[in-house]
């Protein structure tokens, strides 16, 4: 029975030693905005990083669209959409920096809209830009190359700049279906 009496007082002790201690409500103000401080710390040195090297596509992406959904030739199901590019000049061009994301009508150099607040990733065929308000994620679909853009967040509505889904490089344009506007004097 004293043994049983001496475990029984060892374990006590052992159990109200590590119970934690009641902080006082000064103390935890101090703690939190410490805690607060070294967090946006953190975050600041995050985004000072040197920012993701992207590929070199990105720089001049074209508006295009899918023209014949069945095809299985990449330049016969993917190609200029004659309304945007030839009849209202509404689409948008994309072009990708380190630093900037730029949005270019197709009709008019002049008429941009700059987006230089965003984070980068780069995830196997994907690369995604977060801003406070959007996600974009531009996948790359097919070698030709043929670039898929999906926005996440709030609506994003242009002046005269109509975001295609799909996209191309300058260069391989030329090789894409209906690739001018023919005879159409828009």
């Amino acid at each position: 029975m004293k043994n049983v009496m001496i475990n029984f007082s060892v374990m006590l002790a052992l159990l109200t030693s590590c119970s934690p201690v009641p902080e006082k409500n000064a103390d935890k103000g101090v703690v939190a905005d410490a805690q607060a401080d070294t967090v946006s710390r953190s975050l600041s040195k995050k985004s000072m990083r040197t920012k993701i090297k992207l590929p070199n596509d990105l720089s001049a992406l074209i508006p295009i669209d899918l023209l014949d959904s069945i095809s299985t030739n990449v330049h016969e199901k993917y190609g200029i959409e004659f309304s945007g590019n030839c009849y209202a000049c509404d689409l948008a061009r994309l072009s990708m920096t380190e630093n900037k994301m730029i949005w270019t009508n197709v009709c008019d150099e002049k008429d941009t809209f700059e987006i230089d607040a965003f984070s980068t990733a780069i995830e196997e065929n994907k690369t995604i830009f977060k801003t406070a308000e959007h996600t974009y994620i531009l996948t790359k679909i097919d070698p030709a190359p043929v670039y898929e853009l999906v926005i996440g967040g709030q609506k994003l509505a242009l002046k005269n700049k109509r975001i295609a889904r799909y996209f191309t490089t300058k260069e391989a344009l030329p090789l894409f279906k209906e690739h001018d506007c023919g005879d159409f004097d828009g």
